[in-house]
């Protein structure tokens, strides 16, 4: 998904926290990183962690298997619904211990949780370094 300005445009105003222009910067990277590890057939799953977050709280159109649009699933819980305010505060809680609720994560996606974690912690409650401001060491790209 390319993240344009008109798309950064629509993000709800009380969804992120922070600079608009720093939300698509990161967002963007994570974005790329994500198509870039696809095209070299990895997975980075942190990178995908961050990018469902930040598609889940711009409100952010996906296309599914069958080509429609949908809003994106939130990415701690699952649920197809807008991201909005309250929703983002519950979402966030249920993130800071998702590898608790579904340990399944830590084996089958390494890396998502951190991702969606770092990205909620940053975006949301403005509490940490933005997602790639630090290594982690999920991240199955060569050299990150």
């Amino acid at each position: 998904m390319e993240v344009t300005e008109s798309e950064l445009a629509r993000v709800p105003a009380g969804n992120v926290r922070g600079l608009r222009a720093e939300f698509g910067t990161i967002w963007a990277a994570a974005e790329l990183r994500m198509a870039t590890a696809a095209a070299n057939g990895l997975t980075d799953w942190y990178s995908g962690g961050v990018v469902a977050t930040c598609r889940w709280l711009a409100d952010a159109a996906v296309t599914d298997q069958t080509g429609r649009r949908r809003l994106p699933r939130s990415p701690a819980t699952g649920q197809v619904v807008r991201a909005y305010e309250e929703l983002i505060e519950a979402e966030y809680l249920a993130a800071e211990n998702l590898h608790l609720a579904r340990p399944d994560l830590i084996e089958h996606r390494p890396g998502w949780c951190e991702g969606v974690r770092a990205t909620l912690r940053w975006a949301w409650r403005c509490n940490g370094p933005a997602p790639y401001a630090e290594p982690h060491a999920a991240s199955s790209l060569p050299g990150q």
